[in-house]
């Protein structure tokens, strides 16, 4: 099932979209405090 990203990346103010393990992550070099994260799949053991 593919869901929808829900956060939104700013190109203009820095933001950059990035996918780390199933967990999809804006970062931002400019402004380190406008983070943030969506959560991916579970992991299981």
């Amino acid at each position: 099932m593919k869901v929808k990203v829900s956060i939104k990346a700013d190109p203009s103010k820095g933001d950059i979209l990035i996918r780390r393990n199933g967990v999809i992550r804006i970062v931002n070099k400019k402004d380190p405090n406008r983070k943030q994260r969506q959560k991916g799949r579970s992991r299981k053991n």
